[in-house]
């Protein structure tokens, strides 16, 4: 089993979008993406740490409706 890596964020964003996220769209002061009604600011640091990482990813699920294991997000 794998661990948690830092991610690009150019990465991240790819992620997202290949979880149905459309976007980035720019803001006042940060980037977001949408998923239904739904609206995720985006940090705009070049690289998320893994407590950053995690932290947005459990956003994540609870705009989707379900969790994201490691193994699915790698796969991405």
């Amino acid at each position: 089993m794998s661990n948690w890596n830092p991610c690009r964020r150019s990465l991240f964003v790819r992620k997202l979008r290949g979880l149905g996220f459309e976007g980035p769209f720019s803001g006042a002061k940060h980037q977001y993406l949408i998923f239904a009604k739904h609206r995720l600011t985006i940090p705009s640091n070049d690289e998320y740490s893994v407590p950053q990482l995690r932290m947005m990813l459990r956003e994540v699920a609870a705009i989707i409706g379900r969790t994201i294991p490691l193994e699915e997000w790698t796969g991405l």
